[in-house]
């Protein structure tokens, strides 16, 4: 500090440097170390103002300029004990006596999840897993923001679900998807999934449950999105129970999307889409009776949501860039305005129907 309490330039620049970042948020998991003392979990880093070894003026929860992390439980004697170096451009995790044991070559602003961590001189191998979540995964995860979409055959409902995801910033999840996710990754729930399937049986609701309410605990830990489109669900006022025993009946119901299209419009629709899909159940016999039994098994759903006024309705026989603007409409309460302002993707307008499609798509 200069004399009588006035702040040298270079004090003042530092300080606007400092003020700068963004309050670190995340924490860390590592585990999985051949060093067993490094797994656990690191929480933001708070060290006092100092200057690391490329001379960089640290800050509450950074270190040479990026995110900085202490062991939760407060074990290691170097602090913080994951951080960035400047003179190494590697982010390095340390022992608890301060060594270092394991570090990554890298620029990024945030430490590797998908690649092997190289094993430094102190540490052993295997080199950690190393997990960021978005909140602290010792409390109970936030809350999720859930919109239900429904919509027969040929409605366009996986179109809109997957432009809610790219340029909305929704997670699109799919029961069907994270049963199959689940039977192929050998998961758990793999073998009563599979053995119920070959026996052509429903999988319970305790499993279907099961699975989404561990995905959306996962992507909003990681990630830290918490809006999630359900496509196909509840199909059923049976899927409607299985929501309410694992969610709770005091939770707020969910609002419902459904897209809804006369059926002329749509055995028109499906019949042209079958010229290129090369799905066998893409002819007017399979159509009709999709549509029929879709019908018989949602509509006492849709009705059950319409009666708690929960249920939009948006006609899907009208443009697709209509739809979509209603769609997009009716998720905009809980959607980042600055996702929902952005300009459509080269994708999107293709699924929109504005740019043709590649010649090698």
């Amino acid at each position: 500090m200069s004399p009588r309490g006035l702040q040298h330039p270079l004090e003042n620049k530092i300080m606007a440097e400092i003020n700068t970042f963004k309050p670190n948020t995340l924490f860390i998991e590592v585990s999985g170390a051949g060093l067993p003392e490094v797994d656990g979990l690191f929480v933001p880093s708070t060290a006092p103002p100092t200057k690391s070894e490329s001379g960089t003026v640290s800050s509450l929860g950074y270190w040479n300029g990026k995110r900085a992390w202490d062991r939760a439980d407060g074990m290691s004697e170097r602090s913080p004990s994951l951080s960035y170096s400047n003179t190494y451009k590697s982010w390095r995790i340390s022992r608890l006596d301060g060594h270092l044991a394991y570090d990554f070559t890298s620029e990024d602003e945030l430490p590797p999840t998908d690649q092997e961590w190289h094993v430094y001189k102190k540490g052993v191998a295997p080199a950690p897993k190393v997990v960021i979540h978005h909140s602290d995964p010792r409390l109970p995860c936030p809350e999720p923001t859930v919109v239900f979409v429904l919509g027969g055959p040929g409605t366009g409902k996986g179109t809109m679900c997957e432009l809610a995801e790219s340029q909305l910033g929704w997670t699109h999840l799919s029961t069907g998807e994270l049963l199959r996710a689940e039977r192929e990754s050998g998961g758990p729930n793999a073998a009563s999934i599979d053995a119920l399937i070959t026996d052509g049986k429903l999988v319970p609701n305790e499993i279907t449950m099961t699975l989404l309410k561990n995905a959306m605990e996962q992507f909003t830990r990681t990630t830290g999105r918490t809006n999630f489109i359900l496509d196909g669900f509840p199909r059923s006022l049976t899927n409607l129970e299985g929501w309410y025993e694992r969610f709770g009946r005091d939770t707020e119901l969910p609002k419902m999307l459904y897209l809804e299209c006369p059926f002329p419009v749509l055995e028109k629709r499906i019949l042209g889409r079958a010229k290129y899909s090369g799905r066998n159940d893409d002819n007017i016999e399979s159509v009709k009776r999709r549509f029929d039994t879709f019908k018989a098994e949602t509509l006492p759903t849709v009705e059950f949501f319409k009666s708690k006024e929960k249920c939009v309705e948006i006609d899907t026989s009208q443009s697709r860039q209509t739809v979509y603007e209603q769609f997009k409409n009716h998720l905009a309460e809980h959607t980042d305005q600055g996702l929902s302002d952005q300009p459509l993707s080269e994708r999107a307008e293709i699924l929109l129907g504005l740019r043709p499609y590649p010649n090698d798509a």
